[in-house]
């Protein structure tokens, strides 16, 4: 007697929640940013996206763009690298999905109120 399985379905929601919260656990990154109008249009049709994070799914692979905003007393390389590195590694591990790019896109630095005179 063999058992079939069945099959697995991982819905985009899991990933945008994965890359989301990846990112903002990531040390130097402030919060999120909402995703530029211009890629949301083009997301539209064959894209998901939440504040911060838009993924798309071809060939099996995932391709995430996240648009963050920095601390400022951070090395913006270092910390994009980093960012790069968990949100690809969270998806493999979690999901067992490959990620072909991960793009951090830095949209703004979070530097602290100047005390008013």
């Amino acid at each position: 007697m063999t058992h079939d399985e069945g099959k697995t379905t991982i819905a985009p929601e899991v990933l945008l929640t994965i890359a989301r919260l990846t990112t903002s656990g990531i040390p130097g990154v402030s919060r999120l940013s909402p995703v530029p109008s211009a890629k949301m249009q083009r997301l539209i049709k064959r894209g998901h996206a939440v504040e911060g994070v838009t993924i798309e799914i071809q060939d099996n692979l995932v391709y995430t763009d996240l648009f963050v905003v920095l601390k400022h007393d951070v090395n913006a390389r270092d910390v994009s690298r980093n960012i790069q590195h968990e949100v690809a590694r969270a998806i493999s591990e979690m999901v067992g999905m490959q990620v072909g790019r991960v793009n951090v896109h830095i949209e703004n630095i979070d530097y602290p109120q100047e005390a008013e005179a």
